[in-house]
């Protein structure tokens, strides 16, 4: 399924539902006859009974199966890079790409960012470490940062080894780029507790800056900073006005849900939609009622990840009324007793 490059947000929720439909059943079909463990599971899980047409009507895998079995639909001599997930329990999520299938999920994030960044490669600032691979691994914070790179120039690193910022970096890197729009990247977590108390102690001005960032909200929902805390205080200490979030897992790498400019709510990219479901009946909620998370994409091709359940929770809140076409969400939460393993949960520096 081939989107437009140029705009990867532009199905309404009608047309994106008979796009994706037989392209996610031949996938599925596809993996299930690829990959033993995931026709097991399907066959266990037995989700055919449960209401719903349509997209609705696919079988979804739960999040957690990434995290007990290995799930790969290509020969083991095949994969080309293992992403991981972080967890609190040491519980870590793995998908399997091909060399075709990292390719392809990198030209989909750089597809969804041209959306809100333009054509040009900007001057890039990463709120986080320098990225290293372990044994062909990789984590899934450092491939958030990975993932973004081909869309900067220059990339400078904020937050050196021992987890320490940088001022110096900053106002070097401000120095060689006095003029124009510089990219901003890293999850939520590591913007709050890095870049936010820097600018505020150093003044530094970000107004000419576009923060893309997710990941680790719970730790800030926990400290009561809530998106509009968060941008309000970050334009209040450096002008930083353009900010935009995305949602987005290992299980689905390079399925990037974007974020309004506005706020918390997020938009499908044309590849995938969203759906969500009551914890009691596994029915398909209607708009405005929160329920558990199910994401669809068309992208994953080395594992069998199109259809999955998440551990988030969530709720439609507008169905092509916002500033993209396609359902707008927000994300409310984790489940409770999931484990707290958000990507941008691990390497915040103290509150």
């Amino acid at each position: 399924m081939r989107a437009d490059r140029r705009e990867e947000y532009s199905l309404t929720d009608q047309q994106r539902a008979d796009r994706l439909l037989p392209v996610v059943r031949e996938r599925v079909r596809d993996h299930r006859d690829r990959c033993a463990a995931y026709d097991r599971i399907l066959t266990a899980i037995d989700t055919s009974g449960h209401p719903g047409t349509g997209l609705a009507a696919l079988p979804w895998l739960p999040a957690r199966m990434f995290k007990t079995h290995k799930l790969r639909s290509v020969a083991e001599h095949e994969v080309f890079r293992v992403a991981t997930s972080s967890g609190t329990t040491g519980e870590r999520s793995r998908v399997f790409l091909d060399q075709a299938a990292a390719a392809e999920q990198s030209r989909r994030v750089a597809s969804a960012f041209r959306t809100v960044l333009g054509p040009a490669r900007l001057p890039m600032m990463v709120v986080d470490t320098r990225p290293r691979l372990e044994n062909g691994a990789m984590a899934a914070r450092t491939a958030s940062v990975v993932g973004l790179l081909p869309l900067g120039t220059d990339h400078t690193y904020l937050v050196d080894e021992d987890g320490r910022t940088d001022p110096r970096a900053v106002t070097e890197f401000l120095g060689r780029h006095p003029t124009g729009r510089f990219l901003l990247c890293g999850t939520t977590v590591m913007v709050w507790h890095h870049l936010y108390p820097l600018a505020r102690d150093h003044g530094i001005d970000l107004t000419r800056a576009v923060l893309v960032h997710s990941g680790g909200w719970k730790r800030l929902h926990e400290g009561g900073v809530d998106d509009a805390t968060f941008r309000s205080r970050l334009a209040e200490v450096s002008g930083l006005t353009e900010v935009f979030g995305y949602y987005g897992m290992v299980e689905q790498l390079g399925t990037i849900f974007l974020g309004d400019s506005r706020d918390d709510t997020y938009y499908c990219p044309d590849l995938a939609q969203v759906i969500i479901r009551d914890p009691r009946t596994w029915s398909e909620q209607p708009v405005g009622v929160p329920g558990v998370i199910e994401v669809i994409s068309a992208l994953p091709t080395s594992y069998p990840g199109n259809v999955v359940l998440t551990e988030d929770l969530g709720v439609v809140v507008g169905i092509d009324d916002g500033e993209r076409p396609g359902r707008r969400f927000r994300v409310l939460g984790r489940l409770p007793r999931a484990e707290a393993r958000g990507c941008g949960d691990a390497g915040g520096g103290p509150r």
